[in-house]
């Protein structure tokens, strides 16, 4: 019958499709337990992690700071008589030298007024001379009793007189003789000249306070920066022991410019910044100090004597406070509790929790938890930063040196020679935080 045979196909087409399902299922709990089989049997692959070694050696302290170069001295050329500049001597932006000509007035009315005074003196001088003439023959009669006292009195008290005058009149040659230089404008000290504030042609007075040309002294130069007023005990204990060292950077910090020292500590602290100022002397035999130009600042405090070093990456912060991921027997990692005294660009002072000698982890920390299995690499040990030279020393009177000082000669400070690096630059500040990481296993 045509409707039984169509219910009979139905109904072994949902046994068939019922049979698929069940062995689907089945097959799935057979692959499903031998993966998970197959995943309690093989070992943890280990986690790459990159080293370094736990130094002992010396760390410089530095106090970082912003700062900006001024001269060494700075004199704006003006004219100290009245007239008309005939003659420009010098390009702008030329270095001079001590004594060169700058500029010349017109002379000619200080000449007339030189010679006019000299002539003056000449007519005084001839007149005494008669004068003292006429004293003798005064006095040849007053012994014959051929003169009276009176007259002979008279006579000489006019050739005093005379000569009196004739002082006054060498002091108005003088005065011209003063004037006339003027004119001759010279330049008070070598640097490199401005803008040229005045053309040939133009009237200059006395009185002016515009200028003629600006004058800076490049050699040597100054850099004026400040300080947080907490640190001025220790600037001034470093003072105290000699000569300090100060690097000039480029305003980012990445390009040391040049090496000097510090010269000035200001006597008062800035009561509304709370900073001290400070200016440091640099040779500058290349120029590459600027006036104007902003430069960051770092001043050597003082160097901290066999001290655990190790790399500023290596140090992590966690719920417990800062910690160190260390390598241990089998290449499994231990989580320990560290203090850190002073942390600077690259390496950081350990008080507690590492030993010299132990590897710990700078890279790769994020997948990391107490007695995880590690791959070590070793860091790849950077270029040697180059540390401070000797600061050339300086002058007994820094305001009013003899010559500028020469280039300082190199004089390394010692560090020590970890695969990470040697010891670099550091702030005076306390260690700064790492990222958050797991916290300790119990």
């Amino acid at each position: 019958m045509p409707g039984r045979s169509s219910f009979r196909s139905r109904w072994i087409l949902a046994a068939i499709l019922v049979l698929l399902a069940g062995g689907g299922y089945a097959a799935w709990r057979a692959w499903s337990g031998a993966a998970a089989n197959s995943a309690q049997t093989a070992p943890p692959q280990p986690v790459p992690v990159t080293v370094a070694t736990v130094q002992k050696g010396d760390f410089p302290v530095y106090l970082n700071g912003l700062g900006v170069v001024e001269p060494y001295d700075t004199v704006t050329v003006s004219s100290r008589v009245d007239g008309e500049i005939t003659k420009i001597y010098f390009k702008q932006g030329q270095m001079v030298t001590e004594g060169q000509i700058l500029a010349q007035i017109d002379p000619r009315p200080y000449q007339a007024a030189l010679d006019q005074a000299a002539a003056k003196k000449a007519q005084d001088e001839a007149t005494q001379k008669n004068a003292q003439l006429n004293l003798q023959r005064y006095t040849t009669l007053a012994k014959e009793d051929f003169s009276s006292r009176q007259q002979l009195d008279t006579q000489q008290a006019t050739v005093d007189q005379l000569a009196a005058q004739i002082k006054g009149d060498q002091a108005a040659v003088d005065n011209a003789q003063t004037q006339l230089s003027y004119t001759t404008i010279r330049a008070p000290l070598a640097g490199r000249t401005s803008f040229r504030l005045v053309d040939p042609g133009n009237i200059v007075h006395a009185s002016g306070t515009a200028g003629i040309v600006t004058i800076v002294k490049l050699q040597p130069i100054s850099v004026v920066f400040t300080a947080p007023e907490e640190d001025v005990p220790g600037i001034n204990a470093a003072l105290t022991a000699g000569v300090v060292p100060v690097d000039a950077l480029s305003s980012d910090g990445l390009t040391t410019l040049s090496h000097g020292h510090l010269a000035i500590v200001n006597n008062t602290v800035d009561q509304g910044s709370g900073d001290i100022r400070m200016k440091a002397t640099f040779a500058n035999a290349d120029n590459v100090l600027w006036p104007g130009l902003s430069v960051s600042t770092r001043l050597l405090l003082k160097t901290l004597k066999d001290v655990i070093v190790v790399p500023v990456d290596a140090v992590q912060r966690g719920p417990n406070g800062l910690y160190a991921y260390v390598v241990g027997a089998g290449d499994k990692v231990e989580m320990h509790d560290i203090k850190v005294a002073r942390e600077g660009e690259r390496l950081a002072v350990i008080t507690q929790g590492l030993t010299p000698g132990q590897s710990v982890v700078t890279e790769g920390q994020y997948r990391l938890r107490d007695g995880a299995l590690v791959q070590p690499t070793p860091a790849a040990t950077p270029a040697a930063e180059a540390t401070p030279v000797a600061a050339e020393a300086p002058t007994p009177d820094e305001s009013e040196p003899a010559a500028p000082p020469a280039a300082a000669s190199a004089t390394p400070t010692p560090a020590p020679t970890a695969p990470a690096g040697p010891p670099t630059p550091v702030s005076a500040t306390p260690a700064a935080a790492k990222a958050p990481a797991p916290a300790k296993a119990p």
